[in-house]
Formats: structure tokens, sequence, C-alpha cells
């Protein structure tokens, strides 16, 4: 006989999202059984944000030697050892861990069960031999790289995501295939650390982003010797003697490329593979979970959140998600998932930050809407620190709702949570407007833009008159 165990919760998969709703509701006094099949704090931790920020820092490090001249100290070209940067990277890994261990959640008072789970019919799941009747599920398996289907993929070397952060040594020539966050964050890393770098992308590089915005990363990363080429569809993969040789077709023309390592950034898939969702009454697809705007399923016991519903794949949305379902599984209450308030960020150098609706997006859905920008340039710390080149881009229904900002240059990814801030609360701009930022700032780019909500009263003649009568009065 299977042991059986009949908690409140059983949350499958340990990564960000699915530990930050094991962890609340354990510490709400919550029975809870949490499933992981490998690595605990999953994909963030151990293949993607954690490691691949540890590396762009370290990237960073090597670029300032190098661009160190126009504050009057002597450029340098770093000597990069790549089996030091490994150890960075994992070192820092390692300093996380312990928030995310077993050991950690079992003093919480979750019972950590490491095993392969799968829905046996709506209300049970088995995993490592135990028979788990919860009066709610919570699936949080994440996804995995997607593998392209193109003819030659088996023939060759390559790394993803969860392999290029074990590479110990020198990368001559690395070859990205895909264009999206991933692949030209770690495209623009290692071309810092010394590596030829070129990027291939059937589409558009970065065309979720503001196209304006995206410009300002591409030029950058092109300047610093980044080949970056669009349009390229790859058709096939071939051994080229110790090489990777890749073919591709662009504007009707054959072309191929070849390089030391091949990085294959092509997407990623929900992973729901092993969890027998047909036998809960769980629909999906290859897309992921269906959820609906509280993150339940088909089946009312089960909900799901983060990258396997197939919807915006990052850590903080995982956790966002994780906040609704505790909300919604424990104290019924009906709380949705905005995904318009939800921010992103791409860490290259200049960083490309949004929250709610690109321009292009305002304009249709809203029709009228107002645009307030504020260059880097006109900024002083930008000046300060020669962080010039990037803007800020705020759009506003008419009467000055924000509804989205835009945002690419230094630090951006912290500037936009002003603006996060103001959709959250659905703010106006001219609120913005009035907020003391110290100087010199950054912060002040925000402070600015809002302030060009009141520029037309600049000129307004009924202020104008009235001015003119308070003056008349002494």
């Amino acid at each position: 006989m299977a042991e059986q165990l009949t908690p409140d919760l059983c949350v499958i998969g340990a990564g960000s999202g699915g530990l930050s709703v094991a962890a609340a509701a354990a510490q709400f006094g919550v029975d809870v059984v949490l499933i992981e099949r490998d690595k605990m704090g999953g994909d963030c931790l151990n293949y993607g944000c954690v490691p691949s920020k540890s590396l762009i820092a370290a990237a960073r490090r090597a670029h300032t030697m190098r661009a160190s001249g126009p504050f009057g100290i002597k450029p340098l070209e770093p000597a990069v050892e790549f089996d030091r940067v490994h150890d960075h990277i994992h070192e820092v890994i390692a300093a996380i861990e312990p928030n995310d261990s077993v050991e950690r959640f079992t003093g919480l008072g979750v019972n950590v069960i490491k095993g392969e789970a799968r829905f046996r019919d709506k209300e049970t799941v088995i995993a490592d031999g135990r028979e788990i009747k919860a009066r709610r599920f919570v699936i949080a398996t994440g996804s995995s790289p997607a593998l392209p289907p193109i003819p030659g993929i088996e023939r060759v070397p390559y790394f993803t995501n969860e392999t290029i952060f074990d590479n110990k040594q020198r990368i001559e020539k690395l070859i990205v295939v895909g264009g999206g966050p991933i692949g030209m964050e770690l495209a623009h890393a290692f071309r810092r650390l010394g590596t030829e770098v070129a990027v291939l992308e059937a589409f558009t590089p970065l065309a979720k982003e503001d196209p304006e915005l995206a410009e300002v990363v591409l030029r950058q990363m092109e300047s610093e010797g980044v080949e970056i080429i669009s349009d390229a569809r790859v058709e096939r993969f071939e051994p080229f003697g110790d090489r990777v040789q890749v073919l591709f077709a662009r504007g009707g023309q054959s072309y191929s490329i070849d390089g030391s390592h091949l990085l294959l950034a092509t997407g990623r898939r929900p992973n729901i593979e092993k969890l027998n969702l047909d036998n809960a009454a769980v629909r999906h697809d290859r897309t992921g979970i269906k959820v609906d705007k509280g993150l339940r399923t088909s089946n009312r016991r089960v909900y799901a959140i983060g990258d396997v519903t197939g919807g915006l794949q990052f850590t903080h949305v995982a956790n966002y998600h994780a906040s609704v379902v505790i909300k919604n599984a424990l104290f019924r209450l009906p709380a949705k998932v905005n995904e318009e308030i939800l921010p992103r960020v791409t860490f290259t150098d200049p960083e490309l930050a949004q929250v709610g609706l690109t321009e292009e997006e305002a304009r249709k859905k809203y029709r009228k809407v107002h645009v307030y920008r504020w260059p880097y340039s006109d900024n002083d710390r930008a000046q300060a620190e020669r962080a010039t080149d990037g803007f800020l881009k705020v759009i506003t229904t008419r009467r000055g709702r924000v509804i989205g900002a835009s945002m690419v240059g230094e630090q951006a990814g912290e500037l936009i949570q002003m603006w996060s801030l103001a959709m959250h609360k659905n703010m106006k701009i001219g609120a913005l407007a009035s907020i003391v930022s110290p100087y010199p700032t950054l912060a002040e780019i925000n402070k600015r833009a809002a302030i060009n909500f009141y520029t037309p009263s600049l000129t307004n003649p009924m202020i104008r008159r009235v001015i003119g009568l308070l003056r008349k009065l002494g």
C-alpha cells in the first residue's frame, strides 16, 4: 500500500512560484506538500535569472576596463579567466541556494517530496511511491528550452541556458540562434568577455519591445562587435571539423556561418509532459495549461502558475501568480491576474524596461493618447556617469492616466518601478510630477517626463491672464 497523504495544499514544482506558494501557505499554518523532481529553486536559481545576471555582472566589469578612457583612466584589455567566471556564477547560486533548500522548507513545516509527480485522477497525485489527496493542487512546473526542429541538430554540440553556465573554457566564437531577451542578454555578455558573437534571428531581434527603444540596444551591441543578422531562417546545422556550421536563408539567398560553439535560444516549452493532466481533466495544449483570470484550471481543485501557463515567462510574474493563488485558494478572495501592470526588463546594456502598453499597443487600444518623453542626455547624473544613451517614454490617456511606460538606458530596470506603481494604483501622470527626487539621480528622468504633462499650461491664455491679474493686485 502506498503511503497516503491528505494535505490542504499540494504544490508541484519548487521553482520561484511554487516556493512562494508553499512558504506563504505554511506560514499561515496550512498543511503543505511540495513535490520537486529536480533541483530546488528551479530554472531561475539554477539556469536562468541568477546565473545569467551573474554572468552579465562579470561582463560589465570587463567592459568597464575597456571603456574607462573618457574618465581619465587608461583603458585596459581584461584578461578573462573563464574558469573563475564560472566559479563566480556558481558561488552566487550557492549563496542564494539556502533560501530555496529542502532544509529551509522542512523547517517551515512543508513536507518536501523529491520525485516525479503525476495525476492518477482528478483529486490524486502520485509521487515517490506516495499518494497525495489534497484539497487544492498548484502546478508550478515551469518551462524548459524548446529545441528547434532543424535538420542536423542531433549531429552538433550545442548549449542551452541549462548548460552554458557550466562552461569553464574560453569560447572563441559563439553563434546564438534566437534574438529574444535570453539570446540577446547572453550574446552581449559573451561579447564583453572577449568572445566573437553572431546572432541569427528568424524575424526581428527583440521583436516584442517598442522598436524605437530596441534600436538603442541593438545599436550599442553592434558598436561593441556583436553581429546581428535578422530575417535569418536557419535551415541546417553541420559539423565543420571541430566547429559548427549554420546554414541559413535570408532575402532569397543562402548563407553559412561557422563558430566554435552554438547556443540555442529559440523559446521555451511548458513542463507538462509527465503530469498526466488528462487524468485530472486539466485542459492544456502545447503552449501550456489553460487557466482563467484567477489561475484556476478546468479542474476546480487545480491551479497553475508561472511559465507552465504559457504567458509571460519571468520569475516576478510567477511570484505575482503565487500571490493571486494564495488569495484564491486559502482565503476564497476573488483575486484576478492583471497582466497590464506586469513589468519586464531585458538586461542588456543599456537595459530595456517596459510596463503596461507600448506606444503602438496604446494607439490601437485608445486611438488618442499622449506621449511624454525625456532623454538621459538631459539628466545631470547620466552626464556624470557618461551614460547618456537612452530615453523614457510614458503613455497616458487623454485625461492623463498612465497606461504604459517604456525605458532604455542605465538602470532602466530600477527606474521603471515608479511607473509600475503608478499603473498599479491607477494614477495620473500629474501626481508623479510633484515627487521630490534627490539631486543628482537618474530618477529625475521620471519626474521630468511627468512635468511635461503641465507644459501646455505654460502658454494657456487663461492661466496667463490669472497671473497678470494677481500681479496687479500686488
